[in-house]
């Protein structure tokens, strides 16, 4: 036993009893660990799945973006109930976390991106990840700041937003 899980016909089923739960419902959208999660070779699934869960109540939220980043970011921009994890996506690209994070900065709404560590193994990559991201987010923030297009309240108002914000309400956690 064990492995992952691959029969579609109970992935499907196993889903859409997530879906009912009402509770955010985390799915694997692009490189990452294996588990429960949409083709993540077809990201058009993810559009489908989203189009077909609006309006239920559940919130998604697409971890392990990267490589599928921007389709991640789109879609938390398009579908009121999607979300988009940055943690993997981040992680992942280490010293282009900065140029990674301004491409999903381009396309989804700052109230629908959450911060993670995007770590899993060893606890040492938790703050490895949480340093990657702060850095990523202070150098693209600041920039912004110091290129006159938005106020140091501003990019502190966005940073606690997709620092932490965020994840709180998404997740009901206060």
């Amino acid at each position: 036993m064990g492995g992952v899980l691959s029969d579609p016909v109970l992935l499907r089923h196993l889903l859409w009893i997530a879906v009912a739960s009402g509770r955010p419902l985390q799915l694997h959208a692009g490189l990452g660990e294996p588990g429960l999660r949409i083709d993540r070779t077809d990201p058009a699934l993810f559009t489908d799945f989203a189009r077909a869960t609006a309006g239920l109540g559940t919130d998604l939220v697409l971890l392990h973006g990267y490589p599928y980043h921007r389709h991640a970011a789109h879609l938390a921009g398009v579908f009121p109930h999607v979300y988009a994890d940055l943690g993997a996506a981040l992680v992942r690209t280490g010293a282009r976390a900065a140029a990674v994070l301004s491409e999903i900065l381009e396309l989804a709404p700052f109230g629908k991106l959450l911060f993670s560590s995007g770590a899993h193994a060893l606890p040492e990559l938790h703050v490895v990840g949480a340093r990657l991201f702060r850095e990523a987010l202070a150098r693209v923030l600041g920039a912004w700041v110091a290129e006159g297009a938005w106020s140091r309240p501003d990019a502190q108002r966005v940073a606690g937003l997709i620092a932490a914000g965020n994840a709180r309400r998404v997740y009901g956690v206060e």
